[in-house]
């Protein structure tokens, strides 16, 4: 066997094998968006998740809502129905329940927040959903659904109050650079002027500048979680500041 007969047969070898390997990288490549999608859902969107289902559950699911009023829910509450056993019924859109903005008025139920549950393990405040006082069994809520739910009191509430000013409910933001965001994402949807879409109706209007005028704390939990049952965007991935800036702005929007 001559030596360049070896020679030229090892590099060929060699050649084949380097090629094989781009085949493979290549390949590798082209299917790695397809393995990427089907990785396990990430926390920040269970987190979101769960804040839907903190603001209406059955909304966010897409069930029949309940009939009937929460059996714990206060006999000194203002509703009745299906509204009782949203969680923010009774805890609040600022997470402080009796000593958030619900201490008074039309959704006032005495009922505590849910702030000291912050950093607690999520199995445990699983278990609390699922105990006699909530009452939110399997046929509710799936334990998935639970999960996500329970994330989100633990890993997913704000302190409101560093945000938000409680007297004038003016957000702690700056306008200026909320624009760039609500023009470039929220205004697809709900215009530049946040009036394409009404919450209310003919009558009684309501729009972005509406709510965030009025309720700025549950203008934020949507701005951050979305809206139950429609195709709303969830901004918490975010900045906390980004989110606030655009609460900002949607305070100089209209309101009628």
């Amino acid at each position: 066997m001559s030596s360049s007969w070896f020679s030229f047969e090892f590099l060929g070898t060699r050649a084949l094998w380097c090629a094989g390997l781009a085949a493979v990288a290549v390949v590798g490549a082209m299917q790695a968006p397809q393995v990427l999608a089907q990785e396990s859902e990430t926390e920040v969107f269970a987190i979101a998740r769960g804040g839907l289902f903190y603001d209406n559950w059955y909304e966010a699911l897409e069930m029949i809502d309940p009939k009937q009023t929460h059996p714990a829910y206060p006999a000194a509450g203002g509703q009745s129905g299906a509204a009782t056993w949203r969680c923010k019924e009774c805890h609040g859109w600022d997470y402080r329940g009796v000593d958030g903005a619900y201490g008074q008025g039309s959704h006032f139920t005495g009922i505590k927040g849910i702030r000291e549950m912050v950093g607690v393990d999520p199995a445990v405040i699983a278990e609390v959903i699922r105990d006699d006082v909530h009452a939110y069994s399997q046929e509710l809520l799936s334990d998935s659904a639970v999960e996500k739910l329970a994330l989100f009191v633990s890993r997913g509430q704000l302190d409101m109050a560093q945000y938000i000013d409680n007297a004038s409910k003016q957000a702690r933001g700056e306008a200026a650079r909320g624009a760039r965001f609500f023009q470039t994402i929220c205004a697809v949807c709900h215009g530049f002027d946040g009036k394409t879409l009404n919450f209310g109706d003919e009558a009684e209007p309501e729009y972005v500048g509406t709510v965030a005028s009025e309720n700025p704390w549950e203008a934020l939990h949507k701005i951050r979680n979305g809206q139950p049952g429609v195709q709303m965007i969830a901004l918490t991935v975010l900045s906390v500041q980004d989110q606030v800036d655009i609460l900002a702005y949607a305070q100089t929007l209209p309101a009628e």
